[in-house]
């Protein structure tokens, strides 16, 4: 079989292990997320009724983004997204990443969503770093000549096999 095929049934195995544990109601639907390299868009799916109920996208002179496969134009997703869904009366949503990883794109849109008011990520998720306000701690620096010298340590052949509490094996 070749590469792409294998890369399909990988793609295809992610997809459904993350989905089986999903499904949308009309009171929390589900948020599936597609992206590609040039555009990222989401939908609120209702799989009670098979209907979408809500959806945005990056694509289209409607977006009003120049590019849409950033993590800028993933964040404007999220927040109209939002927007949309509390029109719709929608305030909580099952996250589908699909095949995808929670992360970079994927993370943008989720947590800009969460944060104007369309509860899809749990508090536990990961924050983007942010600058640190202070200066961390510095390490001391080593001193030459402190720490192991030459012969100190662990001998060479520990923790082998062969060596005390085993039995040595007779060459023949």
């Amino acid at each position: 079989m070749d590469a792409q095929k294998l890369k399909a049934r990988r793609t295809d195995r992610r997809r459904f292990r993350v989905r089986k544990g999903l499904y949308g109601t009309p009171a929390q639907p589900r948020l599936c997320v597609t992206r590609s390299n040039l555009h990222i868009s989401a939908q609120l799916i209702d799989d009670l009724h098979g209907v979408t109920l809500a959806a945005a996208t990056s694509a289209g002179k409607a977006s009003g983004l120049k590019h849409g496969g950033n993590v800028t134009a993933a964040t404007e997703v999220g927040k109209k997204l939002a927007e949309v869904a509390k029109g719709a009366g929608i305030s909580k949503a099952c996250f589908d990443r699909g095949p995808y990883r929670f992360h970079g794109r994927v993370a943008a849109l989720a947590r800009a969503a969460t944060e104007a008011g369309l509860v899809c990520t749990g508090p536990d998720v990961p924050k983007p770093k942010a600058a640190p306000a202070e200066a961390a701690p510095v390490k001391a620096a080593k001193v030459k000549g402190e720490g192991k010298g030459k012969g100190e340590g662990k001998p060479k052949g520990d923790g082998k096999k062969g060596g005390e509490g085993f039995p040595k094996k007779d060459k023949k």
